[in-house]
């Protein structure tokens, strides 16, 4: 858990994801067109330290898979239904500029 802790602090947005997911290359795209240079941590590139992330994800989150996962300013944002939710309420750009993920 304090390895997702500490990557989920180091950048403004940060995603765990993994490559093969269509939902997490849908949030990952949402998040570049919207300017955001996100972090992103893909868990099956990283046999090792992928797993032992995915199964902190898991109990972060209480549901598998966990991904895709999203953090702005270090706060867990949610997975997809989350960042989809706050993008048609219009909440997410304030969030991202606030982060400093954005600026305009």
């Amino acid at each position: 858990m304090d390895k997702v802790m500490n990557l989920a602090s180091q950048r403004a947005v940060v995603v765990f994801s993994v490559s093969s997911c269509c939902m997490c290359h849908t949030i990952k795209r949402l998040l570049c067109d919207l300017g955001v240079n996100p972090a992103i941590h893909e868990l099956d590139e990283d046999p090792k330290e992928g797993t032992e992330m995915e199964k902190a994800l898991i109990k972060l989150l209480g549901r598998s898979p966990p991904v895709p996962v999203v953090f702005i300013g270090g706060q867990l944002i949610g997975l997809t239904d989350k960042v989809m939710s706050l993008h048609l309420s219009g909440n997410l750009i304030p969030l991202l500029k606030n982060a400093g993920a954005i600026w305009l």
